[in-house]
């Protein structure tokens, strides 16, 4: 039997550890090892996107790409990681249990939304963090148009003021035009606890989502907490009642619980602590990629984030460094000293800034040109032609 490396997860980490780990064993010439991806469906889902329309829209098939490469897909959801025993159990199409064996594995399960325990909050608010969830806002969007015009009608709520929660506010107002009529009244706040506008992206970027808050018409209440939701809108901490119709959670992350089956330290959003080359700490055959990972990427303290900006390179480091354990060659340290931010900001355009202080280069239309080419080509899988997917996924490729 091949010895195997498994991959939980099709997301951005999780494809791009398929690609590397393939492009090593296609230069090593081995018939005796194989890579299997499993997932619950054969596409990276542009997941930085969902704040967009047409969420369902926003995906990219990867079984052709897999195929190009000699991976294996296995469509299925991972329930259970067996360390000792090196398995894992899942549920497969057909709702039967299964398990795999692997010699070596990659946990890129990704992340989801932190709902803290607020009455009415896992009853009553949206949010854009997966597909399902994004589709069923915007479900619950296009039937406000059979609603009779009322405040509560025309009011979003957006609770969290990163940056989930700003491209949300600045992009709701268009959508919600196109759906009840340019010339109705739209209301969007955003509730964020930071003591002011923008807080979390820092000061560079501040001025950049003032202007286009104001131009979408999105007020911001800073130092504040949503601490109730019902059917009809949010209670707020100073005791304040907003009536709202549409209330979108964005306030925070966490990492895919099956983090907690993989003995190990963590970090404060759960994810594992991992050395250089992307292996958890203490386990011997198992590597964390992307938002299961909490991974440094200077020397200077700063770690990798939630971001697909950080997942790709990682994905390209973890799969390079679990094939080459099996082929007993040296792995690649991973690290990403260069970070940039590329903010969307609706109408008003967007904010592009470079470091870990976000000095703003790009902002407004010239700003908005760069992120689209960011989300609507450079964050997408590349095409099914072996050669350039395996050239692509080579981890010393300059990262930004």
């Amino acid at each position: 039997m091949k010895s195997n490396i498994l991959i939980i997860g099709a997301g951005f980490a999780g494809v791009w550890s398929a690609l590397s780990a393939a492009r090593l064993l296609d230069q090593a010439q081995r018939d005796d090892l194989s890579i299997s991806v499993l997932a619950p469906q054969p596409e990276l889902r542009i997941r930085p996107r969902f704040y967009e329309a047409d969420a369902h829209s926003l995906k990219a098939p990867v079984g052709e790409l897999f195929d190009a490469v000699g991976v294996r897909f296995i469509t299925g959801n991972a329930e259970a990681i067996d360390a000792a025993g090196r398995s894992v159990s899942y549920t497969d199409v057909d709702g039967q249990r299964q398990q795999i064996a692997y010699d070596r594995l990659i946990l890129a399960a990704g992340s989801q939304v932190a709902r803290p325990a607020i009455p009415g909050l896992a009853e009553h608010a949206f949010d854009v963090d997966q597909m399902e969830s994004a589709v069923k806002l915007e479900q619950h969007l296009l039937g406000l148009a059979a609603l009779p015009a009322s405040p509560a009608r025309n009011t979003v709520v957006v609770c969290g003021g990163g940056f989930t929660g700003i491209e949300t506010a600045t992009e709701i107002p268009v959508r919600l035009r196109a759906i009840l009529g340019s010339d109705i009244e739209v209301r969007v706040l955003v509730i964020d606890r930071g003591t002011r506008v923008g807080a979390a992206l820092g000061a560079g970027i501040t001025p950049s989502i003032v202007a286009a808050s104001a131009q979408a018409g999105a007020e911001w209440l800073t130092g504040t907490s949503v601490v109730a939701v019902d059917a009809g809108g949010v209670t707020l901490d100073s005791g304040e009642y907003i009536a709202s119709k549409t209330v979108i959670w964005t306030a925070g992350v966490k990492a895919s619980p099956l983090t907690a089956q993989v003995a190990g330290e963590r970090d404060n959003l759960g994810r594992l602590k991992v050395d250089d080359h992307l292996k958890v700490i203490g386990q011997e055959h198992i590597y964390a990629t992307g938002d299961t990972a909490w991974a440094a990427v200077d020397d200077l303290g700063n770690h990798a984030l939630m971001t697909c900006q950080h997942a790709i390179p990682m994905g390209r480091h973890s799969g390079n460094n679990a094939m080459a354990d099996l082929l007993g060659v040296a792995p690649v340290i991973y690290r990403q000293p260069k970070y940039v931010t590329c903010l969307d900001l609706g109408e008003w355009g967007a904010a592009f800034s470079e470091g870990w202080e976000r000095e703003l280069k790009l902002q407004g239309q010239e700003g908005k040109e760069l992120k689209r080419q960011i989300n609507g080509v450079w964050i997408y899988p590349p095409a099914a032609d072996r050669a350039l997917a395996l050239a692509a996924a080579d981890p010393l490729i300059a990262i930004v």
